[in-house]
């Protein structure tokens, strides 16, 4: 599959799961019910990734995880926020960088 085919799967399944749960839980409860909807659709994918800094050919454990890394292509940050502040997008883009 490409990006794109598994970009329109995991919004499916994010949107499956917004219209059965709505608004206002937590992000692990969407995180959780998320993996439930991929495994039912048959999506690969690792869940809270650690995510390494290389820092001078140096890998270095500094906390980073992917809430999820579909069918190792695809990176996926859950927000359950209404407005996503920027550095939000900071982390994603630094995510895309470091991967």
């Amino acid at each position: 599959m490409t990006e794109n085919e598994i970009s329109n799967k995991v919004i499916g399944c994010a949107i499956e799961v917004h219209k059965a749960l709505g608004p206002g839980l937590l992000e692990s409860a969407y995180e959780e019910c998320v993996a439930a909807e991929f495994r039912a659709q048959g999506i690969d994918f690792e869940r809270q990734k650690p995510m390494p800094l290389v820092y001078r050919d140096t890998k270095l454990d500094c906390g980073y995880r992917l809430d999820f890394l579909v069918e190792d292509k695809v990176i996926l940050e859950l927000k359950a926020i209404e407005i996503v502040p920027p550095v939000a997008y900071a982390q994603v883009l630094t995510y895309l960088k470091v991967a």
